[in-house]
């Protein structure tokens, strides 16, 4: 496929050997992000290869970084990035440069970087082998496209899309109407309610009077696997006016918590079903999506019958309809009584403060997808209080300041950051000043407190009575409380790279691709292990090789 982007024209091939099959497409909506690339299948096995989509150079390699496991990233002289991620290992030639970089940095993990004319690489040639690593479920490839600019995710569609093969129209499953609080009913309630789509158009008709929103649940297909995909257009068009559409080509990486907002997240945390909007909250600012002055919201304020119409579209063009008819039926509409305290009350479109004693929260313009009223808890914890601010979960669209004051003597504050429940004893940083640590929050469903850590990590070595006939040196890094930093390991005070161990906190070395010689004599083995407060705990062992 040829494409065009600043200028420059790239051939675009295949980045494995196989008929391209997806096991996902790109902007698939998941808890807290979209899906930023497609998921190619190897078959369930590893120890494919893996090959560069398009002439460029490799960027980076990343080892251990967010879900990615091992992940090469090549840049493009069209102003793009291809990233191939889960790899069980890098081509020989990766490997023996980043090795020397390795070494160079004292470095095991994380992110090696390159420069251009160390590592060219030209369409189809090879530059990994698939794997698991990371946070893959199952051996495959996870391939994104990025604009090396702006870092937007690009749908890798648009770049090998004409290399797949897909026959199949979207299916839609049903839709789901929200009245607008105060504002209209839908069928004679006035809360959300969900219907399926039995067939293309539905001989019920509905009534509705005043303002409502509606969201569908719907998936794309491909006749070659049992998949489900995300849809990449979607209109919503109602007496042949359109008030909605979307095409997921282009997303920001920032934007990727706007996904809870765009679909109805709160659905699918009880139902594991996304039913995706088709109109705007206050604070969603996705580019790629469409209104007008409405933002969606349709106002049935006729009496007459309304026939509206969804139009679901795929990268390929396939396309289905799903409709039925709404008859405005003029209805007594009640605002609901809710109980609202301004104080507590955070607002989408503007900066707050909210304060409870010993705690401090900034919730910045546009973290919210729209106005929420809180309602905080305080408990007992052993360095502060701790601060629950809502009874359900409801993420920020980005990381937010938190300030919690200390109510406990320590010997040493640098040791002390700011914790949630939400994963379990996550660490979301901490400086102190003046009796108080600030740190970070995103999930107002969490539960917040000061921690203090002042234990280094455990440093495991694993069957080490067999290291020196395996020549396989292998030791488990963990810390339960800030999390490990860095470690780093020698034999003989020269640093020697080790890798993860897929699917566990291992770290392994293979003696005989180390830059140590074969002496068969005793050999120092240390390892520094360095936790997220700068505890430290050395570890050292003798070894024969």
């Amino acid at each position: 496929m040829l494409t065009l982007l600043l200028s420059v024209i790239l051939t675009f091939s295949s980045p494995v050997n196989d008929v391209i099959s997806l096991a996902g497409n790109f902007g698939e909506p998941r808890p807290n992000h979209f899906h930023g690339g497609i998921d190619v299948k190897t078959g369930g096995v590893e120890g494919k290869p893996i090959f560069a989509i398009a002439d460029g150079y490799v960027y980076a390699v990343t080892m251990g970084v967010g879900g990615f496991g091992n992940a090469v990233y090549v840049r493009h002289p069209n102003g793009t990035t291809s990233v191939y991620c889960h790899l069980k290992k890098f081509s020989p030639q990766i490997t023996s440069i980043l090795r020397r970089r390795q070494v160079e940095k004292q470095q095991n993990g994380g992110e090696i970087r390159f420069r251009p004319t160390d590592l060219p690489v030209a369409a189809h040639q090879l530059i990994a082998v698939s794997g698991n690593t990371g946070s893959s479920q199952a051996p495959h490839l996870h391939l994104e496209i990025h604009d090396t600019k702006t870092w937007d995710m690009l749908d890798p569609l648009d770049f090998v899309g004409d290399l797949i093969t897909d026959g199949f129209a979207p299916l839609a499953h049903g839709f789901m109407a929200y009245p607008q609080d105060g504002e209209g009913v839908f069928n004679g309630g006035a809360s959300k309610q969900s219907y399926g789509f039995s067939a293309h158009h539905l001989n019920r008709e509905f009534t509705a009077w005043g303002k409502v929103g509606f969201g569908i649940w719907a998936n794309d297909y491909m006749e070659i696997t049992y998949n489900r995909y995300g849809v990449r257009k979607t209109q919503l068009i109602i007496d042949g006016d359109t008030i909605f559409s979307s095409d997921l080509a282009r997303i920001p990486v920032q934007s990727n918590m706007q996904v809870n907002a765009w679909g109805d997240y709160e659905h699918f945390l009880r139902y594991k079903i996304w039913y995706m909007r088709t109109y705007l909250l206050d604070g969603v600012t996705l580019d790629a999506l469409h209104t007008d002055e409405r933002r969606g919201i349709f106002d049935f304020n006729q009496q007459k019958t309304y026939q509206v119409l969804f139009l679901l579209t795929d990268y390929k063009g396939n396309q289905s309809q799903y409709s039925f008819t709404v008859k405005g039926v003029p209805t007594t509409i009640y605002k609901k009584n809710k109980a609202k305290s301004i104080l507590n009350t955070l607002h989408s479109d503007r900066q707050q403060y909210f304060q409870l004693p010993g705690m401090s929260l900034c919730i910045r313009k546009g973290y919210l997808a729209e106005d929420v009223t809180l309602q905080p808890t305080v408990g007992e914890a052993t360095y502060s209080k701790s601060y629950r601010f809502l009874g359900r979960s409801c993420k920020l669209f980005r990381y937010t300041p938190l300030s919690i004051r200390l109510t406990k003597k320590v010997p040493d504050t640098s040791k002390l950051y700011i914790t949630s429940d939400a994963p379990s004893n996550q660490f979301l940083g901490g400086t102190f000043r003046d009796g108080w640590v600030t740190g970070k929050a995103r999930e107002l469903g969490a539960t917040y407190r000061i921690a203090y850590d002042d234990t280094p990590p455990t440093i495991n070595p694993v069957n080490e009575s067999s290291w020196s006939s395996s020549k396989m040196i292998t030791i488990g890094v963990v810390d339960g409380e800030s999390g490990v930093a860095s470690c780093k390991t020698y034999i003989d005070g020269r640093f020697v790279p080790m890798y993860d161990v897929p699917k566990s906190q291992w770290l392994r070395c293979d003696l005989r691709q180390s830059p140590i010689a074969k002496t068969n004599g005793n050999h120092e083995f240390k390892v520094i292990a360095t936790d997220r407060r700068n505890n430290q705990r050395v570890y050292t062992t003798t070894i024969k090789y």
